[in-house]
């Protein structure tokens, strides 16, 4: 991606993904022969984040610390300092206050991926026990953070009532433990290895109906070139098989009615 389809996708401007280089907060990526910046998949997780964090009321020295992993205060705790903070001011952030409790007294407690909404943190808790240790599940779970601070909100609450009726049932759990099993078999494989179809049609068969996006929503080539390069080669293959799979299904299905 370019700076200005970053910025898009996350919804700030291009001046502030600058201002976030400048103070280190988001590392600089590489640069093609013509001396463009290539922005990958995990810079927009990274400066969604930076923005859920700012939205917040934080400063950018406590981002930088929630960041930074090593700091010696963990999320929590710099939001509480927030909040208490916060008690002190006008009316005007009450509404930012209400937010902010309710972040810190989610049931199951603040994901990694955090802070995300309470809607959000309440699929994660359901998500809890599919595929625990997998990469390609952080992988989703990272992904619906970015969703959420970039969607608009009917495309938000759709998406995630629509993840947690799949996640209803034991079946299911066990279903997208397998599928995600799969995907993760995939991380050095070939995109030519026959595993890379039997996970496409796995994944295929487990995405609920009404997750895939309007035509011609959410198609920005940009971003969905980053998309399938999160992924190792086998991987993206995969995903892109069963997004086939599942779109020439559901034209099968217009033209049956």
């Amino acid at each position: 991606m370019r700076i200005g389809e970053l910025a898009a996708v996350v919804g700030v401007t291009t001046r502030t993904v600058r201002h976030y280089h400048h103070q280190g907060l988001l590392p600089e990526p590489e640069r093609l022969a013509n001396g463009y910046r290539d922005y990958t998949l995990r810079h927009a997780v990274v400066l969604a984040r930076i923005r859920r964090l700012t939205e917040l009321g934080m400063g950018l020295a406590e981002v930088r610390d929630v960041l930074a992993e090593d700091a010696g205060k963990d999320l929590v705790e710099v939001l509480t300092e927030l909040d208490e903070d916060l008690a002190r001011q006008e009316t005007a952030i009450r509404q930012r206050r209400t937010r902010l409790r309710a972040l810190l007294e989610a049931e199951g407690g603040l994901p990694a991926e955090g802070p995300v909404s309470p809607r959000l943190a309440a699929l994660f808790g359901d998500m809890a026990n599919v595929a625990v240790g997998s990469p390609m599940a952080a992988k989703d779970r990272e992904m619906l953070a970015l969703i959420e601070t970039t969607a608009d909100p009917e495309v938000r609450e759709r998406l995630v009532g629509v993840l947690r009726d799949a996640f209803g049932s034991p079946e299911a759990i066990a279903r997208a433990t397998e599928v995600y099993s799969l995907l993760d078999r995939l991380a050095d494989a070939d995109p030519a290895d026959p595993r890379v179809d039997e996970a496409a049609h796995a994944l295929a068969a487990c995405l609920p109906d009404g997750l895939l996006p309007e035509p011609g929503v959410g198609q920005d080539d940009g971003f969905l070139r980053a998309f399938y390069a999160d992924f190792a080669p086998a991987q993206a293959e995969a995903i892109r098989r069963a997004m086939r799979i599942l779109t020439e299904t559901e034209t099968e299905t217009e033209e049956g009615r």
